[in-house]
């Protein structure tokens, strides 16, 4: 039994602790990613990102929407949306960090 409540502490304590936060990529990568941003979702975002074909991707406008959902969007596109998907080219880590980065206004 006691064993039992060990064990059960540990999957508490485990659920409990605060998320590891995700890696920054190295300093080339961000900037290469930065211009992938600027250059390649700017077509379609608009060159500001304030919306064109697809929707704006500033702050405001990203504000309510979850990160995990964003990720996603950005790794597997959108069925049916000029929206590809980007997966082939950037890892679940890149594209958080993309998401953190528009959220907070990319200059």
């Amino acid at each position: 039994m006691a064993r039992l409540c060990s064990i059960a502490v540990f999957f508490l304590l485990l659920i409990a602790l605060p998320q590891t936060p995700q890696a920054e990529p190295a300093a080339g990568r961000q900037a290469d990613l930065i211009y992938r941003l600027k250059q390649d979702c700017g077509s379609c975002h608009g060159m500001t990102l304030k919306g064109g074909l697809g929707p704006p991707l500033l702050p405001a406008a990203l504000a309510d929407k979850p990160n995990d959902a964003l990720v996603e969007i950005i790794l597997d596109g959108r069925p049916g949306t000029p929206m590809p998907p980007w997966a082939f080219e950037i890892t679940p880590d890149e594209a958080a960090w993309l998401v953190r980065r528009l959220k907070e206004g990319v200059q």
